[in-house]
């Protein structure tokens, strides 16, 4: 075994490792680029080294900095984790060059099943069924239209060298093909330098089940059960859960034995997933889509439910060890489901996210296991991926693990960094959830229903009572009537305290509940019902929903809307960097135009015009970080609109893969 391994990653998967490595004696060395210095997973391992500025490009992927902080450590071997260098060939060349041990499968292996049509082809001869679409790489635009016809319409779009969901483009009308080719081709070349392409059939309401496989270097291969990964949103996975009610024995074992061929058609080694896509009306028509070549985000529900832990298995059979059991051996016990936490705003579009954690709660207990990269005082921005922990729940029967998982996440705070936990725990309560009801598409037909848009009553309330008790005089000394927050007025009738308050759109509270509040929480009765937040500044929280109540200066706003003059204010949806400025002071703009694009977390957001007009203002420039709400421009509008082509808004999903 190892004496000392270097894990090329950062956040929760790092951390997860160095728990392993621990466990086993074995020294762990994290590595961490400016932004994050501080990180959970630097301060866990054994000892760290710096490796770059913060944009990824110049430290979480950079071959040759990784590679010479194994060489100043000492490390033997490296565990990519996933996204980042994971599945990179070339990285797992050039750390066999070095003399390190890639925990992970061959670089041939990385390299075949990272291109889609060259994986299709090679288990398709191993037998394994495939999805019906198109053959050969390096089709034209003609081409890939062509093939769609003829497979027939829906189809799926994707690039061959990428995955987890990234430059995915389902087409229903073969008369926007060549619109959907183009655009497919560009999203792929920025995300993986490769625009090549391929199409599949699409199959409507489809779900998303996945064998995990383990395989040794010395011809044993065996499948660890499946896990549903149905529930997604813009492709990337949200809730995973193991086993899946959809498959009996049989299915099961035919699904397990057809990705035990994927992986020896390949030459696999090390822990791997082969993906397959199913009829949820016939379950026994599955096909193979794609074999991620590492270890899953969604990998503890699989060591939930068997008493494995993969990433041990990982570094055991890097090290040369045989697996030592047999599939027979395999026993898949109760059940787990495991929720991604993620950086974003459901109230906002599920757009990303930041900030500052400033009050953490992760949940752990009987059946409860949380994996994260956070601790209080994380800064979370927009260069890396909005993943921030995951909640996984296991129990003797899925609706016990459901139910576990549901009040974990009612227990999760993340107070400072809005986060989807709310949304997840709504979702899991879902009646097709519950009833296992499952298919792709489900999260984003029943998305807007889930979101929690209008601001509770008690949420004021509550904001209210931090204030409230803010002002009332401290100590046993002398109190200065004209300082109690009562409502006296000199020759009038008491008037109740109000406070002007802001979540989304502004409101004047007066409290008209008993209170108690304390540094980190409140609890508030209204009508005879008592709510408890947490609190930390001026943000509440409760069953895994967050709210920044800040204060409102209405003079001041009404001040700032006369100078604007009826101008509309362009701000920044989401944290991030300003990319593209396509426009100037004094420029006329029509209504819809395309001005601004702000990237985040890999994702990009057009910036339009509300309305035809005159930028008055622009306050940015390419490469312009920019806050959550920050003014961006100004459009003044014109009484006669211009005319002009509306370039409808976009959102991007362009993640890290995490899938």
């Amino acid at each position: 075994m190892f004496e000392t391994v270097l894990v090329a990653n950062r956040g929760e998967i790092a951390v997860r490792v160095i728990r392993t490595l621990r466990s086993m004696g074995v020294r762990s060395v994290a590595v961490f680029s400016d932004a994050d210095a501080d990180a959970r997973h630097v301060r866990e391992a054994d000892t760290a080294v710096r490796i770059g500025p913060a944009p990824a490009a110049e430290s979480y992927l950079s071959v040759e900095r990784l590679l010479e902080a194994a060489a100043r450590t000492g490390a033997q071997a490296v565990h990519p984790g996933y996204g980042f260098l994971a599945e990179n060939a070339g990285f797992a060349r050039a750390c066999a060059e070095a003399g390190l041990v890639f925990i992970g499968p061959p670089a041939d292996a990385i390299a075949l099943m990272g291109d889609k049509i060259r994986a299709k082809e090679t288990v398709k001869a191993a037998g394994v069924p495939v999805v019906p679409g198109s053959s050969g790489s390096g089709l034209t635009d003609d081409q890939l239209a062509a093939a769609a016809r003829e497979i027939g319409m829906p189809v799926l779009l994707k690039p061959s060298a990428g995955g987890g969901g990234k430059g995915m483009r389902l087409v229903r009308d073969a008369d926007r093909l060549a619109e959907e080719i183009a655009a497919a081709r560009r999203e792929a070349r920025a995300s993986f330098g490769d625009d090549t392409l391929l199409v599949e059939r699409w199959i409507d309401r489809p779900r998303h089940i996945e064998i995990q496989v383990l395989a040794d270097g010395h011809g044993d291969v065996v499948h660890l059960g499946e896990r549903e990964c149905s529930l997604q949103r813009r492709h990337q996975k949200i809730i995973e859960e193991a086993p899946s009610v959809l498959l009996d024995e049989e299915t099961r074992a035919a699904m397990g034995e057809a990705a035990v061929q994927a992986a020896r058609s390949c030459g696999y080694r090390g822990a791997g997933t082969v993906e397959f896509i199913v009829p949820g009306n016939d379950p026994a028509a599955y096909c193979f889509m794609e074999m991620n070549t590492r270890l899953q985000v969604e990998h503890p529900v699989t060591e939930l439910v068997t008493g494995l832990d993969l990433v041990e298995w990982q570094l055991r059979v890097a090290a040369g060890e045989r697996l030592g059991f047999a599939q027979e051996d395999v026993r898949l016990t109760g059940h787990a489901v495991e929720a991604r936490v993620c950086a974003e705003d459901p109230s906002r579009g599920f757009l990303p996210s930041g900030g500052t954690v400033l009050k953490l709660r992760e949940p752990q207990g009987d059946g409860i296991r949380t994996d994260s990269g956070l601790s209080e005082g994380t800064e979370v921005g927009s260069l890396y991926d909005p993943m921030l922990s995951k909640v996984i729940a296991y129990g003797p029967d899925r609706a016990t693990a459901l139910r576990k998982l549901r009040a974990a996440l009612a227990e999760t705070v993340t107070l400072g960094v809005p986060t989807n936990a709310g949304f997840l725990r709504r979702l899991l309560a879902h009646p097709a959830v519950v009833s296992g009801d499952l298919d792709t598409g489900l999260v984003e037909r029943e998305a807007e229903g889930l979101v929690s848009a209008d601001v509770p009553e008690e949420v004021y309330e509550a904001a209210a009572a931090v204030r409230l008790d803010a002002l009332r005089p401290r100590g046993d000394g002398w109190t200065d009537p004209f300082s109690v927050p009562d409502g006296w007025r000199l020759g009038g009738t008491p008037r109740p305290v109000a406070f002007h308050l802001r979540v989304t759109d502004p409101v004047e509270y007066t409290p008209r509940g008993s209170h108690t509040v304390t540094d980190d929480r409140v609890s508030v009765t209204l009508d005879g019902v008592r709510h408890t937040f947490h609190r930390a500044a001026d943000r509440l929280g409760r069953d895994g929903d967050a709210w920044h109540v800040r204060d409102h200066d209405p003079v001041a706003a009404s001040l700032n809307r006369a100078a604007r003059s009826g101008a509309d204010s362009l701000t920044a949806p989401m944290p991030g960097t300003v990319t593209v400025v396509k426009v100037a002071v004094g420029d006329e703009v029509g209504a819809g135009q395309s001005l601004l694009v702000v990237e985040a977390m890999k994702m990009e957001h057009v910036i339009s015009a509300p309305h035809a007009g005159t930028v008055t203002e622009l306050d940015v420039a390419p490469g312009t970080t920019v806050a959550m709400d920050q003014v961006l421009a100004v459009i003044a509008p014109t009484e006669t609109p211009k005319e002009t082509p509306a370039e409808t808004p976009a959102e991007t999903p362009a993640q890290e893969e995490t899938a």
